[in-house]
């Protein structure tokens, strides 16, 4: 690398590294430290053992108070007495004024990282995805809104179930210049789904944070988000055909019905209201089946030398049933078929049905489709990096604002690691023999975290170094801690529930 273009990335990070500070509104220098100690864990199972990481520079109180004041996302604390003088109507602006902050505070953080994308050459669009990932909390009976959460399980036979929370992650997929890239994923944003809501309500609201911005260089730009089997309801796929230049491809059941568009009838014009759906479109149903409107063949060759054949079929314009208040006869989409067989013609896969759905959904070919809809696994590596690299899952508290804010900072925690992925050097172990060091070309988000305590040593950190203020006094002799309530698992659709509140 060239010794200039060497000292443009440096001023680069450093840049970055400076507007995350900023973003930090209180203990901004604490949670830089965290951040930093978290990029660069090698070998800590825990997140109180982070401040014993040469990049935290902090004791080990320091570690909760910064996850604690990190996002100012919790509610004001009121005394009892304050609480009953003041009316229901105070109590609603203080959470609105509080929910404002949050959100320009996000926006922050987006916009500093959106600096990092670059814009795509090989593609026409911004790349997005979704995806919900468990936190397993199963004996935190004193954390407030926990329920039964999916997590699957690799013993064939027990039921994928566990107890505690999920996560909605919406991130952006940078465009992969040789097939062979890490596939690397940023996340945008991460929020806990509410046991009162689905994810597909959180995420609306992520994408009209992620979508409104005018700031953003996905501004008015084609953008595309690939999402599995949960995002292709009804419900969901009417908020993001409300967004312009959004196109959303969204895996399907092999089992739904669809509809064709209905014939226009232009010679004689009947009575009432007009026929609004064509014939019926089974999936599993091949005898329902029209002609596609295209079919692409596609021949790839696998890493270990496999020749499989795609086979791409495409209908356009077609629809799916409604409801009074889902009008979806004005959504016509583009259903795609991908059918994998090899050299023997033989099915490798299931086959696998998307939808392309949004105002735009034209201007992006089913083939291309696939191959977006292919990168949609680059999350599935990030959410198992961060369970494992990262202690996504380790932090254990009672405060649900606390858990949120420690889920954020895992997020910005690999986006540091996105940052100075053009800054590492690759020292493979001894055992990886096929790796050449600091020559190779895969710069895999494991290698930059081994890397990452040396790049901070050297260009520094933006914060200032911490002064010893002295001995806390510690609490008052005798004083006891009130021991905190417990609560039950809440169970959505319990229909004991809905039955007691109808007879109230």
């Amino acid at each position: 690398m060239n010794k200039n273009n060497h000292n443009q990335l440096i001023a680069q990070f450093q840049d970055f590294r400076q507007q995350l500070h900023r973003c930090f509104k209180s203990y901004s220098d604490a949670c830089m430290d965290l951040l930093d100690a978290l990029s660069g864990n090698t070998g800590v199972s825990s997140v109180v053992e982070l401040s014993l990481s040469p990049l935290f520079q902090r004791t080990y109180n320091s570690v909760y108070k910064a996850i604690q004041e990190s996002f100012d996302t919790s509610r004001p604390n009121v005394d009892k007495e304050q609480k009953e003088e003041t009316n229901k109507t105070e109590e609603t602006e203080q959470t609105k004024g509080r929910k404002e902050i949050s959100e320009k505070q996000q926006q922050n953080l987006i916009t500093v990282i959106a600096q990092l994308v670059k814009q795509p050459q090989q593609r026409d669009f911004y790349l997005f995805v979704t995806d919900t990932t468990p936190n397993p909390r199963p004996h935190a009976k004193t954390l407030q809104d926990r329920g039964y959460i999916y997590q699957p399980n690799t013993i064939k036979g027990n039921k994928p179930v566990n107890i505690g929370n999920c996560y909605s992650i919406l991130s952006l997929l940078p465009e992969k210049i040789n097939p062979n890239d890490a596939p690397w994923s940023i996340p945008l944003s991460g929020e806990r789904i509410p046991l009162n809501s689905q994810g597909v309500d959180v995420v609306s609201n992520q994408l009209s944070i992620v979508m409104s911005d005018t700031s953003l260089p996905w501004h008015e730009q084609l953008c595309v988000l690939v999402a599995d089997t949960a995002y292709s309801q009804r419900s969901f796929l009417l908020d993001v055909s409300k967004h312009k230049n959004l196109v959303l491809i969204a895996r399907t059941r092999s089992n739904r019905i669809f509809y064709q568009s209905p014939p226009k009838e232009e010679s004689i014009k009947r009575r009432g209201c007009p026929k609004k759906y064509g014939q019926k479109f089974n999936c599993s149903d091949s005898t329902t089946w029209h002609e596609p409107n295209q079919t692409t063949t596609v021949v790839q060759t696998t890493s270990n030398g496999r020749q499989l054949t795609v086979t791409v079929q495409a209908w356009y314009q077609m629809l799916m049933r409604g409801f009074k208040d889902e009008k979806m006869y004005r959504h016509p989409f583009t259903l795609i078929r991908v059918h994998v067989t090899d050299d023997t013609n033989k099915s490798v896969w299931k086959p696998m049905w998307l939808i392309s759905i949004g105002q735009r959904h034209q201007e992006i070919s089913p083939l291309i489709a696939y191959q977006s809809y292919r990168q949609r696994f680059d999350i599935e590596h990030f959410n198992r990096f961060g369970k494992q690299r990262l202690l996504m899952n380790e932090f254990q508290t009672p405060e649900v604002s606390h858990e949120e804010n420690w889920i954020r900072l895992v997020l910005l925690a690999y986006v540091q690691l996105f940052a100075a992925k053009d800054l590492a050097q690759h020292l493979p172990r001894p055992w990886e023999r096929y790796l050449q060091q600091n020559h190779d070309k895969i710069v895999t988000p494991s290698a930059v975290q081994r890397d990452f305590q040396r790049i901070i040593s050297q260009i520094g950190k933006p914060g200032r170094s911490p002064k010893p203020r002295g001995n806390s006094t510690g609490r008052v002799v005798g004083q006891t801690q009130p021991k905190r309530s417990k609560h039950p698992v809440v169970k959505k659709g319990n229909k004991t529930n809905n039955i007691k509140n109808k007879a109230a």
